[in-house]
């Protein structure tokens, strides 16, 4: 009996893993698709019995009108002095000139210009946080309220911030910054530039020397753009909040876990630190049935299959020459097309293909008449494709999205295109390569059974560690020593310093005592002359 005991113990520990039953979780928010991996992860833990607030505004375009299932939510809705419509004007310029500008304009005219844009989304961001640590009432509050756990996503600064105002130990919920600066420069992660490539710039880990020394260089750039942001956007605001002087990445470096939105079957091989964890996919999900319009649409495609196509939640129009120029494309191939846009209907769209405003995008990539998928390249997205198996058309628009497409592309799943530059003719030839040729589809199945094949799914892995801090009071114990170096002690320069200076004293010891040898022997040798 006590062997049968500890055997229904054993099976009960294994199938119903260590939690934290109604803890309270305290969510600073991205937008957009950011979002979506945050609501994710934020259902799952209201699911599991967690009371969850999150940290909203009155211009929010995501997460104030979205709805939240399976449990105990709270919002806390900060009046913010510009509208949705004012973000709306901001991400639409960005992003118009990120696609059509940017590529014919010099470095240094982009930098001027791309600076200019973004100088509106800080100032929102700095609004936020000025509304924020202005509510005393509000603070007071969320400090009673004794929450174990922040989970921020670093697209809008301030959740760091707000963990160490509470007291709180806090986590990550990240997928890249340029030359993964923040990660390096905040949270130490080891990149060595010589194979680990930096976000952005579309190399691989396999780099000539030409290669290694731009990838130096871009890293560097991108340091100093990021220390100048930081110390002239943050490091004061910081400051005068906490009472003490600090700065952003300081700040920063103090999270318990940083969850990194992918994972092996996407990224190169390079150094990874105990407090990182990967989560991509953490959203993706079997496939449900279509609407039944949609299926009826999808079965009429016959043998020859479907193409989804979607260049994301942000890009609704296009202008009128590149929408002209996929719809004729898209009509010359047999496949049945399901492309999601808004804008107005291109003159040249075929017959083959129908337009929709919104598309189960996860359904229909894991539904068996599917062939492609044509894409941006954003994560979401592409993390659906590994998920379902379904090989990449990738057309890159701006962001990461490059440098995704790519990484695919090494990984033999995908062809990339040029957004300004392909034409009908090379979306067509792009199409009937990964269609027609089963390496992309034996390829991306290969990268999806990696995806699958892990100890836990991404989403109860992000769960575990949230958790895990909540338990431990953080996790303190996994952040490296790093943090607490000098940068010359990081690299070991004084311990440099010291052997060179030893080897120099040794080279001028011996030296020197050579040369008093030979002037001693020198010496007797010319008095024994004179004497004989």
């Amino acid at each position: 009996m006590a062997v049968l005991r500890w055997a229904v113990l054993g099976l009960i520990l294994h199938c119903c893993p260590l939690s934290v039953s109604g803890g309270k979780v305290l969510i600073w928010p991205g937008e957009f698709s950011h979002w979506l991996n945050m609501k994710t992860i934020v259902e799952e833990l209201g699911k599991r019995g967690h009371e969850v607030t999150v940290i909203t505004h009155t211009a929010s375009p995501s997460v104030r009108n979205s709805t939240l299932v399976g449990g105990r939510y709270r919002l806390e809705i900060l009046q913010v002095p510009f509208t949705r419509q004012d973000v709306w004007e901001f991400m639409d310029e960005k992003l118009r000139y990120w696609m059509y500008e940017m590529p014919n304009d010099s470095v240094l005219t982009a930098s001027k210009k791309y600076k200019a844009i973004l100088e509106v989304g800080v100032r929102q961001n700095q609004e936020i946080c000025n509304v924020l640590f202005s509510n005393s009432d509000l603070l007071d509050r969320l400090r009673t309220d004794q929450y174990d756990v922040l989970l921020s996503d670093p697209m809008s600064t301030g959740g760091e911030l707000l963990a160490e105002y509470l007291g709180l130990p806090f986590v990550l919920s990240i997928r890249f910054s340029f030359a993964n600066t923040m990660e390096r420069l905040c949270g130490q992660l080891p990149s060595p530039p010589s194979y680990v490539p930096g976000i952005g710039f579309e190399y691989t880990d396999q780099m000539n020397f030409e290669q290694r020394l731009k990838n130096i260089l871009f890293c560097v750039s991108q340091d100093i753009l990021f220390k100048y942001a930081a110390s002239t956007k943050w490091d004061g605001f910081f400051t005068e909040v906490l009472g003490t002087p600090t700065t952003f990445c300081e700040i920063m470096g103090k999270a318990d876990i940083w969850l990194i939105r992918t994972y092996w079957d996407f990224e190169y091989p390079r150094p990874l630190l105990p407090n990182f964890k990967f989560v991509g996919g953490l959203h993706c999900k079997p496939a449900k049935p279509l609407p039944e319009d949609m299926e009826e649409f999808v079965q009429s495609s016959g043998d020859d299959g479907i193409v989804v196509f979607s260049l994301g939640f942000l890009v609704k129009n296009l202008t009128t020459e590149r929408a002209n120029t996929i719809a004729t494309a898209l009509g010359q191939i047999p496949q049945k097309v399901l492309w999601r846009y808004s804008g107005e209907k291109p003159d040249t769209l075929a017959h083959n293909t129908r337009l929709y405003d919104w598309i189960p995008q996860n359904n229909l990539l894991g539904h068996p008449k599917t062939k492609a998928f044509i894409t941006h390249g954003g994560t979401n997205g592409l993390y659906e494709a590994i998920y379902h198996g379904v090989p990449l058309v990738g057309v890159p628009l701006f962001a990461d999205q490059p440098d995704n497409i790519m990484h695919m592309k090494v990984k033999g799943a995908a062809v990339m295109m040029d957004f300004n530059k392909m034409t009908s003719q090379d979306l067509v030839d792009g199409l009937n390569k990964v269609i027609n040729d089963p390496l992309y589809k034996e390829n991306m199945m290969r990268l999806s059974r990696i995806h699958h094949d892990q100890p836990m799914k991404p989403l109860d892995t992000a769960v575990f560690w949230i958790e895990f801090v909540m338990r431990n009071k953080g996790a303190k114990h996994l952040r490296v020593e790093s943090h607490n170096l000098s940068w010359y002690q990081y690299h070991c320069l004084d311990v440099a310093a010291a052997l060179l200076a030893l080897v120099v004293l040794i080279i001028v010891v011996t030296v020197k005592t050579c040369t008093f040898c030979f002037r001693k022997c020198f010496r007797k040798t010319k008095a024994r002359q004179k004497t004989e």
